[in-house]
């Protein structure tokens, strides 16, 4: 048995676009796992990289044939009282299921996002699915909401769960720090 191939994890860039909607597109076409009806273009991956970036992590997972899987942070809800929190999502190439991958990104962000000053953050699970809410649950994400059909896919109504991980103490906050200060300077 070969050992898998090491894993790098680095900010995205906008020329990521490609290979991420790559990822992306069989969670929208074939599950309920993205509430989308339609893969969006290339362009529309790039515009969502590009909102992220200059606030929350993109963070990619490469190996030597390319893109494994990404994940991100954006915005809860527009509110000034939400600063402090951030919603979050993880997407694996499905070749790359099973090998750690999903937790190293979603560590890795969840470490940025408490240095960034973030309270708390919130994670949206498409229900039923055991996986991710045994992956979430694992890495320390209580479930805080369930609302049944909410979403209709595939010729069906579907439930959505939130769950939510405490990133530390909240009192009198700083606003959150620019994604940009914790990148390597040249």
């Amino acid at each position: 048995m070969t050992a898998p191939a090491p894993v790098r994890l680095r900010s995205a860039t906008l020329d990521d676009a490609k290979a991420c909607l790559a990822i992306y597109a069989p969670y929208v076409r074939d599950t309920v796992i993205s509430f989308e009806y339609e893969p969006p273009t290339v362009e529309e991956m790039r515009a969502r990289i590009s909102a992220v970036l200059p606030h929350k992590p993109w963070l990619i997972a490469e190996t030597d044939s390319g893109i494994a899987g990404y994940a991100y942070a954006n915005t809860f809800r527009a509110r000034v009282a939400y600063q402090w929190t951030a919603e979050v999502a993880l997407y694996v190439d499905s070749s790359h299921h099973a090998r750690g991958i999903g937790r190293r990104l979603y560590t890795a962000l969840i470490d940025r996002l408490r240095t960034q000053g973030y309270r708390t953050i919130v994670a949206g699970i498409s229900l039923p699915n055991p996986q991710s809410v045994g992956f979430h649950e694992a890495l320390g994400f209580r479930k805080t909401a369930h609302f049944p059909a909410v979403g209709y896919k595939f010729g069906a109504w579907h439930d959505t769960g939130f769950w939510v991980m405490d990133l530390g103490p909240g009192s009198a906050p700083a606003p959150p720090r620019s994604a940009a200060d914790f990148e390597p300077r040249s």
